[in-house]
């Protein structure tokens, strides 16, 4: 099946991150509007659709990350009116963003604004609340909702059951190209366990197909999940080996940081293994799975 998307260009590189549209009776609807640093490339692929930002009806997050929904806020104060659905952990973060922001520049510091660009709240009155089991009617299309946590315990998958595409957000990995793959595994709310809990309930969908923020459809859905089951493994386990390995937690970081970029140069061009790194920070995919083990 095809699903139109919009290639956000992230830092002027392209397939980092992809928002999908759905676009039909009632207006349009954008799965994961990215950061408002890249709304002047979502404008720019609204237009080569013929349609604009006022055109927009509904926003779709699957979480709040900025990378997935940090435009939300913007887009809502340019279009007033437009409704936003998102995980009842996330919603109040959505609607008062001081406290996520907050933890994000502990990450970012003064890349922030290049990075990302502006945060803006969302109107508590046009948020709707999602908490899994939810069927939508967006755009001339039905969605089915599922609560995905795993990567953040605000996440949530949805499900055109007419097209067989589920969009997972980050629940099925990062695949910016070929075969590479990997698990987008930032602080604060990895849990491996519930993440593989949420990779059943995405299979007993039984999609035909899935579309990763990053970056884009992929399909056969089953193998997909199959292989980044594998890996997500895998990666925790490179983690817990270094953890065990002993030596100073810079030294830790830089191990992992460098076995990754080696497999994706395995795999990919120079420009693509940027690219994939530019998608996940693999030092930030270190913390986030470090994290884990150490609460373990």
């Amino acid at each position: 099946m095809s699903v139109d998307f919009i290639d956000l260009r992230f830092r002027g590189s392209p397939r980092v991150i992809a928002t999908a549209l759905l676009n039909g009776p009632g207006g349009l609807t954008l799965i994961d509007p990215g950061p408002t640093s890249c709304l002047p490339a979502l404008e720019a692929g609204l237009r080569d659709r013929g349609v604009t930002l006022r055109d927009v009806r509904t926003l779709v997050l699957t979480h709040i990350h900025l990378d997935h929904a940090g435009a939300a806020g913007t887009i809502v104060e340019r279009v007033p009116g437009i409704r936003v659905y998102v995980h009842e952990r996330g919603a109040p973060h959505l609607i008062d963003p001081e406290k996520l922001l907050a933890s994000v520049t502990r990450l970012y510091g003064d890349q922030m604004d290049t990075l990302w660009g502006a945060f803006l709240p969302v109107p508590a009155p046009q948020v709707t609340v999602l908490t899994g089991g939810e069927r939508l009617e967006l755009s001339g299309t039905s969605l089915r909702v599922a609560y995905t946590p795993g990567h953040a315990k605000h996440h949530v998958s949805f499900l055109d059951e007419r097209a067989g595409m589920a969009y997972v957000g980050d629940t099925a990995g990062i695949r910016v190209t070929g075969d590479y793959l990997f698990a987008p595994t930032p602080p604060p709310d990895i849990d491996i366990e519930a993440w593989q809990a949420s990779l059943d309930v995405i299979e007993a969908w039984q999609p035909v197909s899935l579309f990763l923020t990053h970056f884009g459809p992929i399909t056969p859905a089953r193998a997909h999940q199959g292989r980044f089951r594998t890996t997500l493994i895998a990666q925790a386990e490179l983690v817990r080996d270094g953890l065990k390995a002993g030596g100073s937690e810079e030294q830790q970081v830089q191990a992992f940081v460098d076995r990754m970029r080696h497999d994706a140069r395995r795999s990919l061009s120079e420009r693509e293994a940027k690219a994939t790194e530019l998608a996940a920070p693999f030092d930030q995919m270190w913390q986030g799975l470090a994290r884990y083990w150490n609460k373990k």
